[in-house]
């Protein structure tokens, strides 16, 4: 059991060690993606509802914005299994310790699955988004990038309060033991 601890943390600061290099990645993308037309830089391009939001956009960027809109898509299929499995490893190690007396199995599984099922929402919305990028303005694309980038922002609301919420209850938890 200590073995599969010490490997369950080693993985985790390294999960922990790529998703903030894969956010700086993302970060230094989306500077060159912000303009007028596009003040959230990749956010506002994944929430163009619009096919014209969308193609002002794109027609607002350079050749070095588009290049960067490109790569950072691309690079957002490694970022996804990253971030997925960042939050699986949180809510894993939060259920460890919540659910100790283990009556809540289905609840725990449901919020196991939640990070996978926003990068199945992420990597459907890279494709619509790539669509567009490449100069298909077809509304359907512009929308179903819309839609699985809400679901997916939704879910990982969803889950990143659920640690929250789960790290203040252990937290307070620990406090209370120490007291005692």
């Amino acid at each position: 059991m200590f073995k599969k601890e010490k490997y369950s943390n080693r993985l985790f600061r390294i999960l922990l060690v790529l998703l903030l290099i894969s956010i700086a990645v993302m970060r230094y993308f989306d500077s060159f993606l912000i303009t007028e037309r596009s003040p959230n830089g990749i956010v506002s391009f994944e929430l163009a509802k619009e096919s014209y939001m969308a193609n002002e956009m794109i027609l607002a960027w350079d050749t070095t914005a588009k290049t960067a809109a490109g790569l950072s898509m691309g690079f957002d299929f490694l970022f996804l299994i990253i971030y997925a499995l960042f939050i699986f490893f949180l809510i894993l190690k939060i259920n460890k310790y919540l659910f100790l007396n283990r009556n809540k199995k289905s609840l725990e599984r449901m919020f196991l699955g939640i990070p996978f099922l926003a990068a199945f929402f992420d990597v459907i919305e890279n494709i619509a988004l790539i669509k567009l990028l490449l100069g298909d303005m077809q509304i359907k694309w512009s929308l179903i990038a819309y839609y699985a980038a809400v679901i997916k922002f939704g879910l990982l609301i969803i889950a990143i309060v659920y640690v929250l919420i789960g790290g203040a209850i252990l937290i307070y938890k620990r406090l209370k033991k120490d007291q005692v």
